[in-house]
């Protein structure tokens, strides 16, 4: 399952069924879990623990160095849950501090030429599209769509279930069941087809939906300032799991886009 033609350093821990195709790279502080595919020109670097059942395309890089003046050369880690697929081209910083740590979790979808920088933590299921860049100490939370070449700036916190369409730089924090839109980016309405579509998951019945939208109307629709909108939803609507994660949401960030 490994090519002679690859470069395995023996000190790296591979785990079953990994396949490792001709002219990957691999350093010796790098673990493997079991049924991953490593392919042709793929890189992974010292700090890279990776999971199960993930697959590596061509040119990707895995755990580069941090490109961060406050890194002074420590082994810190890129740490990747299982079943992501890491398409070509994509480049993942570890994190710049040793007790720090790059994480993706499970089940995401990487795409061509996507960039994250240091300490970037992804949750589960997200699609990061074509050359879409996230900058260091960014989080994007579960279930999450960031269009092609969408630029989220550093410390920014992108909610779960978001849509941020193509070309947004987002420099502020987005929160969670929303669209994002245009340059400057604005809110554009509830994310309702993905949060429809994916109900099993998502766990969003029609009426939760209705009370996230009225939600988000006093948020940017209403005449208030953002303490009094949340003052109001608590106070109007019935709080839910859901309206509890955005009321949390706003409360705890340091700013949203507004």
């Amino acid at each position: 399952m490994i090519s002679p033609l690859a470069y395995v350093d023996p000190a790296a821990k591979l785990g079953k069924n990994v396949t490792v195709q001709p002219f990957a790279y691999i350093e010796g502080d790098v673990e493997i879990g079991d049924e991953c595919v490593i392919m042709s020109g793929a890189r992974i670097l010292n700090g890279t623990r990776l999971g199960r059942k993930n697959t590596v395309h061509p040119g990707a890089t895995l755990a580069s160095v941090p490109q961060d003046l406050h890194y002074t050369g420590e082994d810190s880690l890129l740490i990747i849950g299982d079943g992501n697929d890491i398409r070509e081209n994509v480049v993942v910083a570890r994190a710049t501090h040793k007790e720090g740590g790059t994480r993706i979790g499970n089940g995401n979808f990487l795409m061509d030429g996507a960039h994250l920088c240091h300490d970037v933590q992804i949750g589960n299921r997200c699609v990061l599209g074509i050359r879409s860049m996230v900058a260091g100490e960014s989080r994007v939370d579960d279930c999450t769509i960031l269009s092609s070449n969408v630029i989220v700036q550093q410390k920014c916190h992108i909610g779960s279930w978001v849509l941020i369409q193509s070309g947004c730089r987002i420099s502020k924090d987005v929160p969670p069941y929303i669209i994002m839109a245009g340059n400057p980016v604005k809110y554009h309405g509830i994310n309702a087809v993905v949060l429809q579509n994916a109900h099993e998951e998502s766990h969003v019945t029609d009426r939760i939906l209705r009370h996230i939208m009225n939600a988000y109307r006093l948020i940017y629709q209403g005449n208030f300032s953002l303490q009094d909108a949340v003052l109001k939803i608590e106070d109007q609507i019935p709080m839910s799991d859901e309206i509890r994660n955005i009321v949390d949401f706003v409360k705890q960030s340091k700013g949203i886009v507004r």
